[in-house]
């Protein structure tokens, strides 16, 4: 039976501290609208008691008991690589997976982050220079919005990152990837004289979200010439939003991400096409029902 011939899933999300999650909701609410049986369940590794390390097994479990597919975030993208039987190029390329399709006995890793950000970005900020971009944050969510830029054509990204090594192995691996001098590594006190000439500024890193309120950087290192993409979703309106757009900046909020790399996932699992725009209207919703600023 192919794919779309279902019209029951049975789905999960294996991360840690994964109880505020939307993706859930985002993906039951498109699948009650297609008239699909569909059940997301959370594998929380913190409730479970085991470490990150456990993701091999928790695959293998899933997969025994009839699993068509799981969402994978902190700390298990990329402990999960070596329990899969394929990955798709992009994930290969990124090293991280947060998608895996469970079919025939297989199980094969994707990353929709990537393509997530990459569908977001272009939708909500469609023409704005990218020759000079900084991006604050070199971790998970980092590396795939690093990749997105370049894949949609930004000439230079520097990796800022606190953790020197962190910062410098993805612009090494961004290198190989895309091509020699397409990326650089910085440490945060190189912002000021890196952000003066920017064309724009991609923030991935955890502050802004609710647990970790506050900028990421200096305000007054913000000017309207400069265009700033978040990636934090919960809340919306990030203090770092608020103040760019304050400025005149334009701007793009993490919930796009969010979206598309749910409905890129949700396309993986079933071989059905999301509405992502009543998506992005969901994302809304259930912001503005959590009272998040937006």
């Amino acid at each position: 039976m192919g794919k779309d011939a279902k019209d029951s899933y049975l789905v999960g999300l294996i991360g840690s501290g994964i109880g505020p999650s939307l993706s859930p909701a985002l993906h039951q609410r498109e699948a009650d609208r297609q008239g699909l049986r569909y059940l997301y369940r959370l594998i929380d590794i913190d409730t479970l008691a085991v470490p990150p390390e456990a993701v091999g097994d928790l695959v293998r479990a899933a997969r025994d008991l009839g699993f068509d597919g799981l969402n994978i975030t902190h700390p298990c993208k990329q402990l999960v690589i070596a329990h899969l039987d394929a990955l798709a190029p992009q994930a290969e390329a990124l090293g991280a997976v947060n998608t895996v399709v469970l079919e025939d006995g297989r199980a094969v890793g994707h990353n929709t982050d990537v393509t997530g950000f990459a569908a977001s970005f272009a939708r909500g900020l469609p023409d704005v220079p990218l020759e000079r971009v900084v991006q604050l944050g070199a971790g998970g969510a980092g590396a795939a919005v690093a990749h997105a830029m370049l894949t949609l054509g930004a000439e230079r990204v520097t990796v800022v990152d606190a953790l020197g090594d962190r910062a410098a192995d993805l612009a090494a691996a961004l290198n190989r990837h895309f091509g020699a001098g397409r990326a650089a590594a910085a440490g945060p006190d190189a912002l000021p004289a890196l952000l003066g000439p920017a064309d724009g500024l991609v923030h991935a890193t955890p502050t802004g979200m609710a647990a970790h309120p506050g900028l990421p950087l200096p305000a007054e290192l913000l000017h309207p010439g400069l265009w700033v993409a978040e990636v934090v979703y919960r809340p919306l309106e990030t203090e770092l939003l608020r103040t760019a757009r304050g400025l005149g900046c334009a701007t793009l909020d993490g919930g796009g991400m969010a979206v598309f790399q749910a409905a890129d996932a949700f396309r993986l699992f079933t071989g059905r096409e999301p509405d992502s725009a009543r998506m992005l209207a969901d994302i809304a919703e259930m912001a503005d029902a959590l009272g998040t600023p937006r």
